[in-house]
């Protein structure tokens, strides 16, 4: 199967920047999309981000403005840039992989807080 390796979590201030990365083991087969998900502690997980494989990017409401999918194909790897962070920000953050056959592929997450 493959693997998907975030980083780039950690604790930053309000109206700070993370970038997060999601590494793929290998090539993806029938990849339709990469993205990221996040999960707050009693809160149902949800998306954050999509970049499907012709370069279209789809955004929550809530982050639009503020944060940036971005994919490298040579690397197989996703990213996240977050700027502006706020508290209600604080989640782990998953990196997901959608297949056209409909095969998905999760991470095992990163944890952003956001706090002074």
């Amino acid at each position: 199967q493959v693997q998907l390796v975030e980083s780039g979590g950690g604790l930053v201030q309000p109206g700070g920047s993370l970038r997060l990365s999601c590494a793929a083991s290998r090539s993806i087969f029938n990849l339709k999309a990469m993205g990221w998900y996040r999960q707050a502690p009693g809160k149902q997980r949800e998306l954050v981000a999509t970049i499907n494989i012709g370069g279209g990017t789809n955004y929550a409401s809530f982050v639009k403005g503020r944060f940036t999918i971005s994919r490298d194909n040579t690397k197989n790897t996703v990213y996240l840039q977050m700027n502006s962070l706020k508290p209600e920000d604080t989640a782990v953050y998953y990196c997901n992989v959608d297949r056209w056959d409909s095969v998905a592929y999760w991470g095992q997450g990163t944890q952003v807080t956001v706090s002074s």
